[in-house]
């Protein structure tokens, strides 16, 4: 990623990678293995004991199953690196709480609602927000139909979610021309 200005002489402080990974079961369910992890390049003390550089500071998991609707049907957490072990564990298994939401249908709120603040913890809390478009991005064209929309005629979801897919714009019009909506302006400037 280039820097604002490369000229500078920077040195890193820290790093958090996400990673998410969703797998195929044999039963026809999906395993979605998400997890944040927060590296510091120095070392740190934590709780009145010095963390390494490039040891964790957070090391984070959810462990969720979903069915073809995503909508998810067991969801657990666990905790391995941690600033606070003595307490940052206690939120039990808070996790739990996201079976049944759906990741197409007011996930994000929900997680809010049923896991902000001391609820659960922040840092997991804040790794489902990244879950609905991995997991969409990961069923996309297999189980999610991406090209003709659903059974009741509605057009495909990923349409007017974000600006390269607005329904009245060139990217739909080329790939989608079923779901384009021709704008008067796109109308008379075709003229």
């Amino acid at each position: 990623m280039p820097a604002v200005n490369p000229s500078i002489t920077r040195r890193p402080l820290h790093r958090r990678a996400l990673d998410v990974q969703v797998f195929a079961r044999d039963d026809g369910l999906f395993d979605v293995e998400a997890s944040l992890t927060d590296t510091k390049s120095h070392d740190v003390p934590l709780a009145g004991v010095p963390r390494k550089a490039g040891d964790p500071i957070h090391e984070m998991r959810l462990h969720l199953t979903v069915d073809a609707t995503l909508t998810i049907t067991a969801a657990t957490s666990e905790t391995l690196w941690m600033p606070y072990p003595a307490a940052c564990g206690e939120h039990g298994d808070a996790y739990a709480r996201l079976v049944g939401l759906n990741l197409m249908k007011g996930f994000r709120q929900a997680v809010h609602e049923r896991l902000a603040a001391t609820r659960g913890c922040t840092h997991l809390t804040e790794l489902c927000q990244v879950l609905p478009t991995a997991v969409i991005q990961a069923l996309a064209g297999s189980v999610i139909d991406t090209r003709e929309g659903d059974a009741s005629g509605n057009p495909p979801f990923q349409l007017d979610r974000c600006h390269a897919l607005r329904r009245d714009g060139a990217t739909v019009a080329q790939f989608y021309p079923r779901w384009h909506l021709a704008t008067p302006e796109a109308t008379a400037t075709a003229s």
